[in-house]
């Protein structure tokens, strides 16, 4: 057995995916990946919020003594 998987290509090199880091074909492109997600490349556009607010996350039913 190769370690080739019929899954597909790599999204990052588009090379044959291997089982071991599918749906990647290594170790290198899954930090690439890795490395786009956590520099905010993968970010989704969202809409500018025009009342000037920031976000205050709700007060916790949870109280810590």
């Amino acid at each position: 057995m190769s370690g080739k998987s019929a899954s597909g290509k790599c999204p990052i090199c588009e090379n044959e995916s291997v089982k071991a880091y599918r749906p990647f074909c290594s170790r290198r492109c899954a930090d690439v990946d890795l490395h786009r997600w956590l520099n905010g490349s993968y970010a989704i556009p969202g809409e500018e919020d025009e009342s000037g607010a920031e976000f205050e996350p709700p007060e916790s039913s949870v109280r810590l003594h």
